[in-house]
């Protein structure tokens, strides 16, 4: 049993100086709100696969992204079917600005999206891991 390497992705906006978060309403493995996020494919370099990520879940191209000094690991609640072999996910996190508010989802993955400031974002998100990594890119942001 091995772990898949992934990245953890907070999507944002600035509209006049005022920061807003993407978050995705996850249908495919669990439901609730989460933010971008994806497997490494075999021989992807990491950044490639952040804005490979970014463009599969929303449509667009990052303009920025920037890595941050936080990773982790955690394991599946259960098996899945497409994930043969794997007990869980290690993470690295990493945040995109993009420019547009219009998102394009994978309907495979997520049923909705909403565009919200931090104290929205921190309450919907499902996971203690996201609502850290959310903390740390805000913070950042605020800088």
């Amino acid at each position: 049993m091995t772990y898949r390497k992934a990245v953890f992705i907070v999507v944002y906006l600035k509209i006049k100086e005022k920061i807003y978060y993407l978050i995705l309403k996850r249908k495919l493995h669990w439901k609730g709100w989460e933010f971008a996020k994806g497997g490494l494919r075999k021989e992807e370099k990491i950044l490639d696969a952040v804005k490979r990520e970014v463009k599969e879940e929303t449509g667009l191209c990052a303009i920025q992204i920037k890595k941050f000094n936080v990773s982790g690991k955690y394991k599946y609640d259960k098996r899945f079917k497409d994930r043969e072999g794997v007990l869980g996910q290690t993470y690295s996190l990493y945040s995109a600005k993009i420019n547009k508010e219009k998102i394009k989802l994978d309907k495979l993955e997520h049923s909705d999206y909403k565009w919200v400031v931090f104290k929205e974002a921190i309450k919907k998100l499902k996971w203690p891991n996201q609502r850290k990594c959310l903390n740390v890119v805000n913070d950042y942001l605020l800088k």
